[in-house]
Order: structure tokens, then C-alpha cells, then sequence
């Protein structure tokens, strides 16, 4: 599609229109791209901002850089400040700071998982447990079971004694739920404390949890 055609279709009542227009767009280069990205970062569509957000993941300039900063702050879709969050994540070492901040200050499920996704473990193991044990701290229940899953990625990091830790402590929670993820990843460890845990767990009252503990010896 010629530049001209993208333009007029970027401002067309169709929304499917616009989406096209923006997938089009990957065909350019970040110069021509950005500017106009940036005339539909405030699209009444959710999707058709996501699909903003994706491509400044893409075509990356510091002006891109700097949308998906307004973005990630400013958006009132979740699933926008999630694509959002993947796309700062392309960015590399830069982008660290304002995805841990996010973390913080977005409770948001999706936004939460999108961060966990994006933070490479072998590269910033103590960032990526700060996030965890931030994760289990709120009230989301999917948040939790998500950040006890992703603590068995610290398994072979430097971070392997602390994440076994948090386990264990989680190992004791009132939610059932909790206790089964925490036996799941328990199996990641290779640590005398993770298997007595286990064993405990495995004389669990709920049969979820038992069933969890069985799991890896099948």
C-alpha cells in the first residue's frame, strides 16, 4: 500500500481501516512510521491503540520511546499498557527501570504477566525476583500463582537460594491454589529443603495440592 493510501486509511471512520493502514506501516521506515503512529496513540479503538503500541516496539526512535513511556502511564486499557510494556521491553537495558516502576504502580493482571514475560531472568535474576515477591504481595490471584511460577526460572541464577525462600514460605498459604503452584515449582529446585517441602505438601488436605506433588514423579 503507497504512503499516501496508509495516510488516508489512518484517518478513516472504518476502524478496520485504520488497523490495516497501521500493518501497512511495517513497511517504512521508523521516520515516516513514528509521526504517524502518533496521530492514532488516542484512538477511541483499544485495538487500534494496541496495535500503535506494538508497532513503536518495532520502529524504534527516541520519539517512539518516549509515547510508549505516555502510554504505559497514561492509557486506560489494560491490554494497551500491556502491548505497551512488550514493546518498552525491545528497547533493551533502557527500559528496565520504567517496566520494574510499572510493576509497582499497575496492579493490572495482564500488565503484571506482560512484565514477568519481558524481563530476560539470566540477565537481571535480582530484578526479576524483586518483581515475583512484589507479585505475590497483592491481591490477584492470578498475579500470585503466576509470580510463584515464574520463581523457577531463578532455579539455576544466583537468586536460586532466595526465590527457594519465598516458596517455602509460600508453601504455608491459606489458598489452595497457591500451595499446588508453590509444589509445581518446587520441582525446579535441587535443594534438600525443596524436597522436604514437597513431602509435606504431599500430606497436603486439599487433593489439588496433592495432586500437584505427584505430578513430576509420573
Amino acid at each position: 500500500m503507497e504512503l499516501h493510501q496508509i495516510e488516508t486509511n489512518l484517518n478513516s471512520p472504518n476502524p478496520q481501516n485504520r488497523m490495516k493502514a497501521i500493518t501497512e506501516l511495517r513497511h517504512y521506515e521508523p521516520g515516516l512510521v513514528v509521526p504517524l503512529l502518533k496521530g492514532r496513540m488516542y484512538d477511541q479503538e483499544f485495538l487500534i491503540r494496541s496495535f500503535v503500541a506494538m508497532g513503536l516496539g518495532y520502529k524504534q526512535t527516541e520519539e517512539a520511546f518516549g509515547l510508549l513511556l505516555d502510554l504505559i502511564e497514561h492509557d486506560k486499557d489494560y491490554n494497551v499498557r500491556a502491548e505497551a510494556a512488550n514493546s518498552l521491553a525491545k528497547y533493551g537495558e533502557r527500559a528496565i527501570p520504567h517496566l520494574v516502576y510499572l510493576f509497582q504502580q499497575d496492579s493490572n493482571w495482564l500488565v503484571r504477566q506482560s512484565i514477568l514475560a519481558a524481563i530476560e531472568v539470566t540477565e537481571h535474576p535480582e530484578i526479576f525476583l524483586k518483581l515475583c515477591i512484589s507479585g505475590l504481595k497483592g491481591n490477584d490471584i492470578t498475579v500470585q500463582e503466576s509470580a510463584i511460577a515464574n520463581l523457577g526460572q531463578l532455579a539455576k541464577t544466583p537468586q536460586a537460594s532466595s526465590a527457594l525462600e519465598v516458596l517455602l514460605e509460600a508453601a504455608n498459604s491459606s489458598i489452595d491454589a497457591i500451595r499446588a503452584q508453590v509444589a509445581i515449582t518446587l520441582r525446579h529446585f535441587d535443594d534438600p529443603r525443596a524436597q522436604n517441602a514437597l513431602m509435606k505438601l504431599r500430606q497436603d488436605s486439599d487433593y489439588r495440592v496433592v495432586g500437584a506433588t505427584l505430578e513430576g514423579l509420573l
